[in-house]
């Protein structure tokens, strides 16, 4: 261990928080990709499916607001599964300039599917944590300040 300037303790370099998280958030990301992979899908499909799954529907327009995607970006991830027979488009009858996006039957399988690829990855994981740290690092996390809008997100 050193000291910095302020005399404040710092851990060894790669004992680092930022590394620590770097790495897990690495190890993370790729297991999620995979079990996204195994169901047909790229992760932003993964969280399209699942946004849609909490929703049952959506305009195309709040679905990009709600994933902090550009509207073209959503365009191509939603013209993906809908080529696919994963969701479907409909005009809005109260409003025929806005889109409807819905889960089909066969997108509710794979996000059934998906869903539970991602909680085997999590069970995997986070094993050695009781619910009570389970909670504590849920929160925790939610402190760090990496907002959506951060340029490494886009």
């Amino acid at each position: 261990m050193t000291a910095d300037l302020t005399g404040t303790v710092e851990a060894e370099p790669l004992d680092r928080l930022g590394f620590l998280l770097a790495r897990h958030g690495a190890i993370a990301h790729a297991r999620v990709e995979h079990a996204f992979k195994q169901c047909g899908l790229t992760p932003r499909q993964g969280a399209t499916l699942v946004l849609l799954g909490e929703s049952g529907h959506m305009s195309q327009k709040g679905m990009a607001e709600v994933l902090e995607v550009d509207p073209s970006i959503l365009c191509g991830i939603l013209n993906d599964l809908e080529n696919t027979h994963l969701v479907e488009r409909r005009r809005d009858p109260a409003d025929r300039r806005r889109h409807i996006v819905a889960l089909t039957d066969e997108g509710g399988r794979t996000l059934d599917k998906a869903q539970d690829a991602i909680t085997a990855v999590e069970n995997d994981l986070f094993a050695d944590f009781t619910p009570e740290e389970l909670s504590t690092l849920r929160s925790l996390l939610g402190r760090v300040r990496t907002p959506q809008s951060d340029s490494a997100c886009t």
